[in-house]
């Protein structure tokens, strides 16, 4: 074989490697940061959770408010 052809064949085999590789260590770092992206969404759907259950709570509470009021009007005019 001549010298050529070696150095053209561990040129690729280098290249190939280096792809590979490069590849790799990119699949890693897009894995990783899914993983943190998908912890972040998680957080914020159980900050909506949250937040919902919490609006419910609130209509729930403003609407005995409003039963106290009118029974205390009730009374109020009862008594006059």
């Amino acid at each position: 074989m001549s010298e050529s052809i070696i150095v053209a064949v561990l040129a690729l085999i280098g290249t190939l490697a280096g792809a590979y590789l490069a590849n790799r260590k990119s699949s890693a770092l897009i894995a990783y940061r899914l993983e943190e992206l998908e912890k972040k969404v998680q957080a914020h759907n159980n900050l909506v959770e949250r937040t919902y259950h919490l609006e419910e709570r609130t209509e729930v509470q403003e609407e005995k408010i409003k039963v106290i009021n009118h029974r205390l009007g009730d009374l109020e005019e009862y008594h006059k």
